[in-house]
């Protein structure tokens, strides 16, 4: 038997195409939704929105389709699946791995790290559900689809997908200039700051304990120059945050 003939003995071209066209839709209403949440810098952005949107419309499609091979054309069931409950072992799937998914979201303090990797563990085992079913046509297409827009969307980012969370901690010589330096440096940046805590020494210094996120990779030897033009600097550290 072809190749052709093997992956159309269940659904034809057209259905296949049908499958596909609503995987794609509902990817694209997760990225608007998500284009929305992520222009307003809220933790889960455009990649999380289109995994998960994508994911569940994939999950659907198996859910309605994925046990059509349980019958013949004449609607006979095969030996062995009479009474049969295939959908029992993938719901239970659908709803377990999300026991995996919570083990990779991380808080630190106000940040989340770790949603679009969730995401992507739950809307992967869509696409093994998909495969175990023996749809391969959409499973090898949404697998190709969530791949393509990871990178995608890794290169072109928008909002909240486009910041690195950025631990920073300074001592440094307290001033007014100082002050008012630092906070055109973090306007200058473009940094959010989630989380500071300041504290005034007695001897005239001042320490910063902040996490902020950042269009890029800020380096300590940036922020050590910097602090360094508006005074003497004790301690200085930035370090990735998750």
């Amino acid at each position: 038997m072809l190749l052709v003939e093997y992956l159309n003995s269940q659904f034809s071209l057209l259905q296949n195409l049908d499958f596909i066209l609503r995987i794609l839709v509902a990817s694209l209403c997760g990225a608007g939704i998500g284009f929305e949440r992520s222009k307003r810098y809220k933790e889960a952005g455009i990649r999380t929105h289109i995994i998960v949107c994508c994911g569940a419309a994939l999950l659907m499609v198996v859910s309605k389709y994925g046990f059509a091979d349980l019958t013949g054309a004449a609607g006979l069931y095969f030996n062995g699946t009479r009474g049969a409950d295939p959908a029992r072992i993938a719901a239970q799937v659908v709803s377990g791995i999300g026991f995996l998914g919570a083990g990779v979201i991380f808080k630190h303090g106000s940040s989340i790290k770790g949603l679009t990797t969730a995401a992507g563990l739950w809307t992967t085992a869509g696409i093994g559900l998909a495969i175990g079913a023996g749809m391969y046509g959409i499973g090898i297409f949404a697998s190709v689809l969530v791949g393509v827009l990871q990178i995608l969307t890794h290169k072109f980012v928008v909002g909240t997908d486009s910041l690195f969370y950025r631990h920073l901690q300074f001592t440094v010589q307290n001033s007014v200039e100082f002050q008012a330096a630092f906070d055109g440096f973090l306007e200058r940046e473009r940094m959010r700051t989630v989380e500071c805590r300041i504290t005034y020494h007695e001897d005239g210094y001042i320490t910063y304990d902040m996490v902020a996120r950042v269009p890029r990779e800020l380096t300590v030897r940036e922020l050590d120059l910097f602090l360094k033009e508006y005074g003497d600097v004790r301690f200085v550290s930035c370090n990735t945050v998750g």
